[in-house]
């Protein structure tokens, strides 16, 4: 009797301990995740899923993204929801350094924003040098401007230029904010024939029938960078993890991938890696 009670404990112990090493062996170890908060605009154009199977191949970690205007995606990293940040507003990511999460942002690569609007081009944006000069077409034809209005790096950005021509639109009935991320600004855009900032990456992803109007000048420039959360301010923050991705993301197999992505659907690169 003690002898089958026996075996049948022991039998019991080991198919714990199998069922155990099978689901251990599917978790993965805490430190081996690495938690991103990112922009719409790396997600969107499809660039971090086609950076990230290869990231976790070179590197062993897993990779959890989020991702959200600028200014969502750096709060997550504001309340510990992140082990690092890859945004894309200068002035936001100086603040939050400035904050003491970290001691500098590192930036990688850029592309340009766009502004976009109907084919017939009723404001004659076209013409314009400068996106000062193409914001101050706008207002002046009274043509309808969706604008995100969600804090994101974008929306930074079309503020930074309404700023330099000392304008403020808000009052006016041409002039729509909607507090959403890129893709429903487009859609929005696209639906009513209006003109809106978008990054170029995300617009050349998005199927839509609104026309570049002016790309590519030096004022329309848009940097990313990355920002580790430092230990000092969360001290289960995954730095080494970070740090794996800032490295291998300026390897040269990492700058080709991005040098090249776009290429083959949209005969040009959506990204271009920093000098």
């Amino acid at each position: 009797m003690k002898s089958r009670i026996s075996t049948r404990f022991i039998v019991f112990v080991v198919a714990v301990m199998l069922l155990l090493s099978v689901f251990g062996c599917k978790m993965e170890p805490e430190d081996k995740v690495l938690q991103m908060s990112t922009t719409t605009s790396v997600n969107d154009s499809g660039l971090m899923a086609y950076l990230q199977p290869e990231f976790e191949k070179a590197t062993g970690y897993t990779l959890e993204i989020t991702s959200a205007g600028t200014g969502a995606a750096i709060e997550k990293g504001r309340m510990g929801d992140a082990d690092m940040l890859l945004v894309h507003s200068k002035s936001a990511e100086e603040e939050f350094i400035a904050e003491g999460f970290n001691e500098e942002r590192i930036p990688f690569m850029y592309n340009f924003f766009v502004i976009v609007g109907p084919p017939e081009d009723p404001a004659g944006v076209a013409s314009a040098v400068t996106a000062a000069e193409a914001f101050q077409k706008i207002a002046d034809t009274g043509s309808l401007f969706i604008s995100r209005g969600d804090n994101s790096g974008t929306h930074n950005k079309e503020n930074a230029i309404w700023a330099s021509i000392e304008y403020d639109p808000t009052a006016q009935a041409w002039y729509q904010s909607i507090g959403q991320g890129m893709g429903d600004t487009l859609t929005m855009a696209n639906e009513r024939q209006a003109y809106t900032l978008s990054d170029k990456a995300t617009f050349l992803a998005h199927e839509n029938d609104l026309a570049m109007h002016l790309e590519e000048t030096d004022d329309m420039k848009n940097t990313y960078s990355m920002i580790i959360i430092s230990k000092d301010r969360f001290a289960d923050s995954n730095v080494a993890g970070a740090q794996a991705f800032v490295d291998w993301v300026q390897s040269d197999a990492a700058k080709t991938m991005i040098a090249d992505y776009g290429k083959a659907a949209y005969g040009e690169a959506l990204f271009f890696n920093m000098d």
